[in-house]
């Protein structure tokens, strides 16, 4: 089983609002719905590895900062050109005021 990796405080992060998680080399994009609900995808676009975390987040939406292209953060779907590629989605959960992603 893979371990739990705390991520940051859960008031880190404002409502409707994405923050970039670094670990073991690798770049994750950290999201809080307007539901007040956490959820986690790799931190790096598919079509040009632009950083997310810079992107701009419309409900369950992050986009790109580069070209605008489109992902839903909850699925990790590509939903708009330039992106075709999916992102890769990861396990969250809320504890005493903690962020933990599972991300083996």
């Amino acid at each position: 089983m893979t371990d739990w990796i705390e991520a940051c405080g859960a008031g880190d992060i404002d409502e409707e609002d994405v923050i970039r998680f670094d670990h073991g080399g690798r770049t994750f994009a950290i999201y809080r719905s307007p539901d007040d609900e956490y959820f986690a995808t790799d931190g790096l676009c598919t079509h040009e590895k632009v950083h997310l975390a810079d992107g701009l987040v419309m409900d369950e939406i992050i986009e790109c900062p580069k070209h605008n292209g489109r992902f839903n953060y909850k699925t990790g779907a590509a939903k708009g050109a330039p992106v075709c590629l999916n992102l890769r989605t990861y396990p969250v959960k809320l504890e005493a005021g903690k962020v933990y992603l599972q991300i083996g």
